[in-house]
Parts: C-alpha cells; sequence; structure tokens
C-alpha cells in the first residue's frame, strides 16, 4: 500500500518518489492560495524570449484619485470666491445706501408794501417786470455743462442734473400740480425713504418744517387764484458738489413768475404776477440715480405778494390785482417747544414789482 500521502493508485509512474519528493516540505495554505495573484499572458507575451518570467500588477490604489482631489480643491476656491463677493460687494446696498433724512422746509410769505400792481395782458406785465428776460419754462432752466467729480462719472453726473431739472420742472411749472389737482408727477420722483413724509406731508399737512406741501411743490389756492398765462417764465441754475464718497449733491436756485387771475374771473380780468423762488438741495446715490429718484435734503422758498396772516402751509394765497395785505402778522412761534420752527415773514420789495 502507498503512504497516507499517496494517491490511490500509488504513484504515479514516471514521478519521483514519495520519499523523495522535493516539494513534500512546502506546504501551502489556504490563506496562502487565496492570497495569490494570477496571471494568464497573453500569447505575444508567451511568444517574447525576454518578457519577464512575472509581471507585477500596479498596486490597488487605496483612497482618492489625485483628479478627485483636484475637483475638490476647486469647488472649495469656486464656494470661497461666492462667499467672499457676497459680502465684499461694491455695489451692496447695505453698505452704500443709507436711510434718507426728512426734509426741512421754510416757506416765507413776502408782503407787498403797497396796493398789487396789475394790467390787462400778462406779456405786457411780464415785460414790465424783472422777469421780463426771463425765458418759458423748462428752458429757464437749462443743464450746465457737467463733469465728473471724485467718485461720480460724467454720465452719473448727467443723469443727476436731469433727474433734478425734472423734479424743478414738474413741481414748479406743471398746470395741474400748480392748481392742486395733481400731485403724483411730483411723488413719482421722491426716494422711496422719504415716500411717508411726503404723503404724511399731503394728508395732514402741518407747519412744523417737515410736513407742507408747499415745501414739496409751488402750489396755489385754487379757490383764490387760477393762471392767466400758461407759458410761465422761469430763470434757474444747476451746481454740482459730491456730499460724501457715496452721495452726489444738486442744488438748484429758480425764480418763477407767473401770471394770475381771481378765480371765476372773465377772461378780461385784471393780472397780476406772483414771484415764487425756490431753493432745493438734492442728494442721490447710485441706486437713485439708477431708479430716476431724488432726496430732498432742503427746500426754502420764498413767495409774494402774499400775506403774513395767511397760512401757506397747503397752500400758497397769492394777493392779487389791486389787493393789499391784511393786518396782522405770521402764526407765533413757541420758543419752549424744541420742533417748533421760526414763523418766518418778510416785505416784498418794490422793486419786484411789475412797473404799470
Amino acid at each position: 500500500m502507498g503512504g497516507p500521502g499517496d494517491p490511490p493508485e500509488g504513484t504515479p509512474e514516471g514521478g519521483p518518489a514519495g520519499g523523495e519528493d522535493e516539494y513534500r516540505s512546502v506546504v501551502f495554505d489556504e490563506s496562502f492560495v487565496r492570497a495569490a495573484r494570477l496571471q494568464e499572458y497573453s500569447a505575444q507575451e508567451r511568444m517574447t524570449d525576454h518578457a519577464p518570467a512575472v509581471r507585477r500588477r500596479p498596486p490597488l490604489r487605496r483612497g482618492l484619485t489625485r483628479q478627485v482631489l483636484l475637483l475638490l480643491l476647486l469647488i472649495a476656491v469656486a464656494l470661497g470666491t461666492a462667499v467672499y463677493m457676497g459680502v465684499r460687494h461694491p455695489y451692496d446696498s447695505s453698505r452704500v445706501r443709507s436711510v434718507a433724512e426728512p426734509l426741512r422746509m421754510t416757506v416765507v410769505p413776502l408782503v407787498p408794501q403797497d396796493e398789487v400792481p396789475g394790467a390787462a395782458d400778462a406779456e405786457y406785465l411780464y415785460a414790465h417786470s424783472p422777469a421780463a428776460p426771463f425765458e418759458v419754462g423748462a428752458e429757464g432752466i437749462p443743464l450746465p455743462a457737467s463733469r465728473s467729480t471724485a467718485h461720480f462719472s460724467d454720465s452719473q453726473v448727467t443723469e443727476a442734473l436731469s433727474i433734478a431739472r425734472n423734479y424743478l420742472v414738474r413741481s414748479s411749472l406743471d398746470p395741474d400740480v400748480l392748481t392742486g389737482r395733481q400731485v403724483r408727477p411730483v411723488r413719482a420722483l421722491v426716494d422711496s425713504d422719504q415716500l411717508d413724509q411726503f404723503d404724511r406731508s399731503f394728508d395732514h399737512p402741518a407747519a412744523d418744517g417737515r410736513h407742507a406741501p408747499t415745501g414739496w411743490l409751488v402750489r396755489i389756492d385754487p379757490s383764490r387764484a387760477r393762471l392767466a398765462d400758461d407759458r410761465i417764465r422761469a430763470q434757474g441754475t444747476l451746481r454740482v458738489a459730491e456730499h460724501d464718497a457715496a452721495t452726489l449733491e444738486i442744488g438748484a436756485d429758480a425764480v418763477l413768475a407767473y401770471a394770475l387771475r381771481p378765480a371765476g374771473a372773465t377772461a378780461d380780468a385784471a393780472v397780476s404776477l406772483f414771484t415764487v423762488r425756490r431753493e432745493l438741495t438734492f442728494r442721490f446715490t447710485r441706486d437713485d440715480l439708477r431708479v430716476g429718484q431724488v432726496r430732498l435734503a432742503g427746500s426754502h422758498t420764498q413767495a409774494g405778494p402774499l400775506s403774513c396772516a395767511e397760512d401757506a402751509t397747503s397752500y400758497l394765497r397769492p394777493l392779487l390785482s389791486g389787493q393789499t395785505a391784511r393786518s396782522g402778522g405770521p402764526a407765533g412761534t413757541d420758543p419752549y417747544m424744541a420742533d417748533s420752527p421760526a414763523a418766518l415773514c418778510g416785505t416784498l420789495a418794490a422793486e419786484a414789482q411789475p412797473k404799470v
């Protein structure tokens, strides 16, 4: 019989004897066999004399490949850039835009020293008054030559001048606005931060220096007078300055002359002149320029002939041809009230009246 390690049929013929088996001392356990890497060579490799007997396979890469790491790095850089630009964006409204301050306004009635002069023809009055060289309507408020400032370009300065001029024209020369029929053309140009103040001025007028409709626009009492000539005479100038690095300031100074007749009077009723001088300060952020709106920082109005005893908060109530000012002064000023504005009243110079 064969040994315990021999096959049942005995040792194959021609093979080494069982006792002399040179490989009998080598034992291949199951883990060694499973870990062994087997590779079948191609026909070309088998035919090549110089092919290495054993070709090592490249070791299996563990973890992320270089391409995946590079992709993740690029994504991280992109996200970081987006976050940085979101925080430091040059047009971030939270950094540039400031809340608009309330408009502060004064309205000064100018009282005539004598009877208001009049004539049958508006052209005659204009020709014999200081308004004789004035242009008609918006032509009297030309745009000045614009130049860039330290922080605003030439086009931005031009845009600010155009918006300021447009506000001045709508609030001083529009017949519907002048007679109190409309306020929307003016309201549409007011910065959204000042709309509450604007609306309160017309819903609840007050002589507090902040809520007088006549501080926002020229409004003539329609129960007192009407326009005798829609060709209103005007002369105005605009100037440019920087309020700060984020705010452009436009100053406007305009004198306007209106030919008036009594309300309900016939076409042959005497005409008189009513003169208004408006000094307005506009401020523009870059957002205001983009949407075409203004912030009014200051409004100073002088108008006459008026009576100091008449309230000029809601409407201007002109004295017409042949009338004289009522006796009495302006409303009282309370020096004990911090928010009580000084009641102002002036005298209309004789040289400001037409020579008839």
